[in-house]
């Protein structure tokens, strides 16, 4: 029997995940310190790969980070122009004045970016100050301590076969080891998952709430384009069905980014996400836009919407969340790059304090304290009950008491509600089938709207065949003894990428299918399974979805 030794490589600070938080935090940290050793670790076949976001990025992180941003060649080129926010019925649609949103949700002084190119911008940013960036490096585990502490992770396993065994090809990766260990993987993050259970961080904090994001770029025809113009929308097609709304954002090069987000909390688990945005998109507003155009890429993600009151502790024995892997998503300005960038910013400073103080494996109180009282808090504070108002009283109570409450903290620092709750976590809030109607949806016409398959096909996602699912069932027999007769098989839907499906052989069996190749990591089935069966995790380095300008 062969015996297999992993390498291992010394750091000051490792983290994981080349988004704009990890990468905020290993340049800052070569800005204090130059001296100090840097490794970021990414899953994806490329810095940006799996990156997706709307995205109007609010540029306070960078300013800080780089105050001379606006001097270098970064791929942040399109000013917002014009700011309009629609609720729209199936024909028609009613604009919400301006001046009656809160400051706080105007996007002056933002920027429509692919936050896929400026990572890779960053990146590159970061190596030129001596940092290392290794794509391709999927983060399977985690390394402790004697004491309990995080002291590393295991990086790049490949060769593992479909059956477990490895293959002839086998490398067992390496073990990178870290003074401090910061985990900035995004939403719903694998490692950032055992990390809050483990040392018990979401103990004081409300569940944590998620939306589902998907997202085509099109070309459309040049008249019909409006640099620098965005556009929200609420209410149709989605309706009670669930909460959520849509983004259209019309960067340079005739393009516009066409989004969706669904609300994770919805309880009729016949509702099909993804069809729901296919439908969106026949609305007249919408389909006039895109008519003559053409859809050139597609992808989805889940997005954390829990805000303040679902805020984990943010520092543990040796490490420390960054960004999404801890929840820092402003839901009604549908952005958190920002307060990504800000966290990461903010760990930096704490760990290189640290490491100069001759500490290291501790838990960086600083950098919490920052996180709960500083800017990141201040952004979470003041929309801190849109959230709980839209999932438990609806969409008109939420603009109308949400946007008062707002306004409220905007001009007088405090909220009138206080700080309200979130009742369940997305999974206990699917009901049961047959407490609801199957929603009939019209058929793709494959012009405005796609079949999930064929455009999961615009994702570019790949993963090699002879390796296990990264797709853990708990329990093999729950999908069709529990899930299919009682839920209604509600996988085959809320995932927007087809990657489940029930079938029937010849012998009259029902079979549970994992299509793990179709995957674009969005983490919905490990957070809407109403069982909670399904666990998401990385499959080897570089697999996935190649996202080119998300």
């Amino acid at each position: 029997m062969t015996e297999y030794q992993r390498e291992s490589m010394d750091y000051d600070v490792v983290i994981v995940g080349a988004g704009p938080a990890g990468l905020s935090a290993a340049i800052r940290v070569k800005q204090l310190n130059s001296d100090l050793t840097v490794v970021v670790l990414e899953k994806g076949s490329e810095v940006g790969a799996h990156i997706l976001s709307g995205a109007v990025l609010d540029p306070i992180g960078l300013d800080l980070l780089i105050p001379n941003w606006k001097d270098l060649n970064l791929p942040i080129k399109v000013p917002v122009k014009n700011d309009s926010f629609y609720i729209l019925g199936e024909a028609g649609k009613i604009k919400i004045p301006n001046f009656l949103m809160p400051p706080l949700m105007s996007n002056h002084g933002n920027y429509i970016v692919s936050m896929g190119n400026v990572c890779r911008w960053m990146a590159e940013y970061a190596e030129n100050l001596g940092v290392e960036v290794f794509p391709g490096m999927a983060c399977s585990e985690l390394i402790y301590g004697s004491n309990d502490e995080l002291v590393g992770v295991v990086a790049g396993e490949f060769g593992i076969n479909s059956d477990g065994s490895k293959s002839d090809s086998y490398e067992p990766g390496l073990e990178l080891h870290g003074k401090y260990v910061f985990l900035s993987e995004g939403v719903r993050g694998s490692l950032s998952k055992k990390v809050i259970k483990k040392f018990n961080l979401d103990e004081d904090s409300q569940p944590q709430k998620y939306g589902l994001g998907m997202k085509e770029i099109w070309e459309i025809n040049p008249e019909k384009h409006s640099e620098g113009t965005v556009t929200h929308t609420m209410g149709w097609p989605l309706g009670k069905k669930a909460g959520g709304g849509s983004f259209i954002y019309h960067l340079d090069n005739n393009q516009v980014y066409v989004g969706f987000v669904v609300h994770l909390n919805y309880k009729n688990p016949y509702l099909f996400p993804y069809m729901e945005f296919q439908s969106f998109k026949h609305h007249p507003m919408v389909k006039e836009l895109l008519e003559g155009g053409k859809r050139i890429a597609y992808g989805a993600r889940a997005i954390t919407e829990g805000g303040w009151q679902s805020l984990p502790k943010t520092a543990f024995p040796g490490g420390v969340l960054l960004g999404c892997s801890a929840g820092m998503v402003n839901v009604p300005r549908i952005k958190g790059n920002h307060n990504a960038m800000l966290s990461g910013i903010a760990a930096a400073e704490a760990a290189v304090t640290a490491i100069k103080e001759g500490r290291s494996r501790d838990t960086l109180e600083a950098y919490d304290l920052e996180i709960r009282s500083g800017i990141v808090s201040k952004d979470l504070k003041r929309v801190r009950n849109v959230k709980p108002l839209w999932s438990n009283y609806g969409l008109l109570t939420s603009l109308l008491v949400g946007g008062l409450d707002m306004w409220c903290n905007n001009l007088f620092g405090f909220s009138f509600l206080g700080t309200l709750n979130h009742k369940k976590n997305d999974a206990e809030s699917t009901e049961k089938a047959a407490n609801h109607k199957k929603i009939n949806y019209r058929k793709p016409d494959g012009n405005i709207s796609f079949d999930r398959l064929t455009n999961v096909s615009f994702a570019m996602t790949n993963h090699e065949e002879n390796q296990p699912t990264h797709l853990k069932l708990t329990d093999n027999s729950i999908p069709v003894n529990v899930n299919l007769p009682i839920f209604g098989g509600l996988s085959e839907r809320y995932c927007p990428a087809g990657v489940y499906e029930f079938t029937v052989d010849s012998n009259n069996n029902k079979n549970f299918i994992i299509n793990f190749q179709n995957c674009v990591h969005c983490k919905t089935c490990d957070i809407k399974d109403p069982s909670q069966n399904i666990t998401w995790t990385t499959p080897q380095g570089g697999d996935g979805p190649n996202y080119p300008n998300m």
